[in-house]
C-alpha cells in the first residue's frame, strides 16, 4: 500500500468513523429483521419457503466476500468502503419489494452479498486502525454494530406497531442510513495500493492461518446462532416457561453480548486475545452445562447469559487475528468471515434437526462441546495479542497493508 502518513488525531478520527460505519451496517440488519413477517405476507410464502429464502443472505455473503479485497485494491480502501456501504444500505429496500419466492430469494441473495463485502471492507479498516493505535478496538466496533442493530430493530418495531408498509419504512430507513454510512466513510483511512503492488485474485481459497482462526469463530458463531434462535424455544418446550419469560431469555442473551463487546477492548488490552478467549470459553462451557443440566428457567437463563458473555468478543478477535496473519489482510478476513457466516447458516438447522432426532438437551450438549473448542484452540489467536512490540504511529502509517 502507499506510504501515506497519518497523525494521531487522524487515526483517532478514523476510529470513530469506522465505529459509525459499523453502527450503520448493524442498523440495516436490525431494520430488516423486524419486518420479516410483513415481507413473508407480501411475498405470499409459507414458513418453510421463508426458511429457504432466509438461507440466501448467508449464501450471497459467502460467494461475494472474497471479492472485497479486489474491490479495495481497485478503488482504494476509502472509496471501496463508501461504495460497498451504499450498496448495502440501498439493498435494504429489495426484500420488501419481492412479490414471490423466486424474487425474494434473489433479493436476499443480493442483500447478503452486499452485506458481506461491506463487512469485510469495514473489518479490514478496523484492524488497520487498531494496528496504528496499538490497542484493541475490534470488540468495541462489533459492539457498535450490535448497538446499531438494536436501534434499527427498535425503529422497525415501532413501524410494525404503527402498521406501516415495509416498503415505505425501508425506503426511508435506507435513505437515512445511506447518508449516515457514506458520510462516515469520508473520515476513514484512505489507503491506496502501491503502483507496483499486484492485484489480489478475485476468488481464492483462504490461507491456512485463516482456516484455523475461522474454526474458532465457527464455534462461537454456532453457539450464538443456536442461542438466538432456540433459547426461547428451549425455555418454553423444555422448561415450560411462559412466552414472556422465554422471549426475555433471548433479549437477555443479546444484551449480555452487546455489553460484553463494548467493554471487551479493555479486557483484551489487559489480558491479551488468547487468555480472553480461553476464559470466555470456560464461561461458555459453564453456561452450556447450566442450560443442559438445569431444571428451572432461571438457571437456564443464567446459562444463556454466561454463554453470551463467553462468546461475545470471539468473532472480533478472530477478525483482528486474521488481519495480522499474513500479507493479505482482506483475503484472510474474507476467509474467516466466510467460515463464520457458514456457521451462522448451519447452526439453527443443525440444532433443529438434532433436536427432532433426539432432544433439545442433546442439541445444546453439542453447543457446549463446541464451546470447549474455544478453550482448546484459543492459541491460534495469539497474533491478535497486545503483547506484540509497540509501534509508533508514524511507523505504523508507513506500514500500510493491502486492504
Amino acid at each position: 500500500m502507499s506510504d501515506v502518513v497519518y497523525g494521531q488525531r487522524e487515526v483517532k478520527r478514523a476510529r470513530y468513523a469506522v465505529a459509525a460505519v459499523f453502527a450503520a451496517h448493524g442498523a440495516v440488519a436490525g431494520s430488516f429483521a423486524t419486518r420479516v413477517p410483513w415481507i413473508q405476507d407480501h411475498a405470499g410464502v409459507s414458513a418453510g419457503q421463508l426458511g429457504l429464502a432466509l438461507a440466501f443472505p448467508a449464501l450471497g455473503a459467502s460467494v461475494a466476500m472474497p471479492l472485497a479485497g479486489a474491490v479495495s485494491h481497485r478503488f482504494g480502501a476509502r472509496n471501496a468502503l463508501r461504495g460497498l456501504m451504499a450498496l448495502w444500505t440501498l439493498s435494504l429496500v429489495l426484500p420488501s419489494l419481492a412479490p414471490n419466492l423466486l424474487t425474494l430469494c434473489l433479493a436476499l441473495f443480493t442483500f447478503g452479498a452486499t452485506a458481506g463485502m461491506a463487512d469485510v471492507a469495514m473489518n479490514a479498516l478496523g484492524v488497520e486502525v487498531e494496528n496504528r493505535l496499538d490497542r484493541s478496538i475490534m470488540s468495541g466496533l462489533h459492539g457498535m454494530w450490535s448497538a446499531g442493530a438494536l436501534a434499527g430493530s427498535a425503529a422497525g418495531t415501532l413501524a410494525a406497531h404503527l402498521g406501516s408498509d415495509a416498503r415505505l419504512h425501508h425506503l426511508l430507513a435506507s435513505g437515512v442510513l445511506t447518508v449516515l454510512g457514506v458520510s462516515a466513510c469520508a473520515w476513514v483511512l484512505d489507503l491506496q495500493p502501491a503502483e507496483d503492488e499486484a492485484a489480489p485474485p478475485r476468488f481464492a481459497l483462504p490461507p491456512k492461518s485463516a482456516v484455523l482462526i475461522g474454526a474458532v469463530g465457527f464455534c462461537a458463531v454456532f453457539a450464538e446462532g443456536a442461542s438466538l434462535d432456540w433459547s426461547a424455544v428451549y425455555l418454553r418446550d423444555r422448561l415450560e416457561a411462559s412466552p414472556g419469560l422465554a422471549a426475555a431469555c433471548t433479549t437477555g442473551f443479546t444484551l449480555t453480548m452487546a455489553v460484553a463487546r463494548i467493554a471487551g477492548d479493555r479486557i483484551v488490552d489487559r489480558f491479551g486475545a488468547v487468555r480472553t478467549v480461553r476464559s470466555g470459553g470456560v464461561l461458555a462451557v459453564l453456561g452450556g452445562l447450566l442450560i443442559v443440566l438445569s431444571g428451572h428457567p432461571a438457571a437456564a437463563m443464567a446459562g444463556f447469559a454466561l454463554m453470551g458473555l463467553g462468546i461475545a468478543v470471539v468473532v472480533p478477535l478472530c477478525f483482528a487475528a486474521a488481519g495480522r496473519s499474513g500479507p493479505s489482510p482482506s483475503q484472510a478476513i474474507a476467509g474467516v468471515a466466510t467460515i463464520t457466516y457458514t456457521s451462522g447458516l448451519v447452526a439453527p438447522g443443525a440444532i433443529g434437526g438434532l433436536a427432532e432426532a433426539t432432544s433439545l438437551v442433546v442439541s445444546f450438549g453439542l453447543v457446549t462441546v463446541l464451546a470447549c473448542g474455544l478453550v482448546a484452540f484459543a492459541g491460534v489467536l495469539r497474533t491478535a495479542d497486545r503483547d506484540r512490540p509497540k509501534i509508533s504511529l508514524p511507523d505504523a502509517a508507513v506500514r500500510d497493508r493491502q486492504l
